[in-house]
């Protein structure tokens, strides 16, 4: 079921934001900018705050088409997906199994290992397992199922990352402990066949963490990145070939570190980019013409379920 032949001004939207994760302030931010543009463009829309009776809040509020704004655990995991789903109600984004891949970085890189995409070397750890690294140091130890760097810290010795490791586990159950690539930070942001223009981050900070992200004055953006026509076309055939491994849809941004050598590193695919005005995909799509709200239609019009 998609919204492609309805005509979208004539149905309800509810745009789904907050949510249940640590990332909740990040969605409700991402979410009232979706609802005041399609409000501005003339849209039936509505901002829902989800909780756990996001099921009764959208058959009360009679919703024909969400629009996921969701970011982290229940939003971007393929549970909401799920819900929409089991009520038939199209939705933004990828799908249930997408979802839940992206999402989980120990999941994703297996697929994307196998189908020949390179990402850092890495193992996993969990509560009460002894830690230890085989990959060397310096490393990057994450929670295997968090975003906006939520829990992520860099460890050079081992008294470092077992710090690391434990406030990782503060946030998931699972620790990923990678390989730190040293090179340039880009971002691709995909929608269905259409690659964006690459995105440069910069940053004071250690790492693009959640401070730079989202709060002013700690990051500086170039779009288009400056590469050699060679770094470019690997690049973006890298960010592709990880969208469609992983069967996602709508609007996805593939983080990549390009190494000394003109390597390109996957770290991770982002199901839900961020919307706010901070935000990467925007960014990147004012770059090539579209702006804000432009996005927000673009996306809107690839809702679907997978139920007939």
């Amino acid at each position: 079921m998609s919204v492609k032949s309805k005509d979208l001004k004539s149905i309800k939207i509810g745009v789904l934001m907050g949510g249940l994760s640590e990332e909740s302030e990040i969605s409700l931010k991402s979410g009232n900018a979706v609802v005041s543009a399609l409000k501005d463009a003339g849209y039936n829309v509505i901002g829902i705050e989800v909780d756990r009776d996001i099921a009764l809040k959208i058959a009360r509020e009679n919703i024909e088409c969400a629009f996921i704004a969701l970011h982290g655990t229940y939003g971007e995991d393929g549970t909401i997906q799920g819900l929409l789903e089991v009520m038939g109600v199209p939705y933004t984004g990828s799908g249930v199994l997408a979802s839940a891949l992206a999402m989980d970085k120990a999941a994703c890189k297996v697929f994307l290992d196998n189908a020949g995409v390179t990402t850092p070397k890495s193992e996993n750890v969990k509560e009460g397992e002894s830690v230890r690294s085989s990959i060397g140091f310096p490393v990057i130890v994450k929670p295997v199922k968090q975003g906006s760097t939520i829990g992520i810290n860099i460890a050079n010795n081992k008294e470092e990352l077992e710090a690391a490791v434990v406030e990782a586990l503060k946030h998931d159950d699972v620790a990923m402990i990678e390989e730190l690539i040293i090179g340039r930070e880009l971002t691709v942001s995909v929608m269905g066949d259409k690659i964006f223009p690459v995105l440069e981050v910069t940053t004071t900070e250690p790492i693009y963490n959640y401070k730079a992200k989202y709060e002013k004055g700690y990051t500086d953006f170039k779009v288009p990145a400056e590469l050699s026509k060679d770094e470019e076309d690997k690049v973006k055939k890298t960010a592709l070939q990880s969208y469609k491994v992983l069967g996602c849809r709508g609007a996805a941004r593939v983080d990549i570190i390009l190494d000394e050598e003109g390597t390109p590193y996957v770290l991770e695919v982002n199901t839900i980019p961020g919307m706010t005005e901070l935000s990467l995909l925007p960014m990147a799509a004012a770059a090539d013409g579209m702006d804000f709200t432009e996005v927000v239609i673009e996306m809107l019009s690839s809702a679907r379920t997978d139920v007939n």
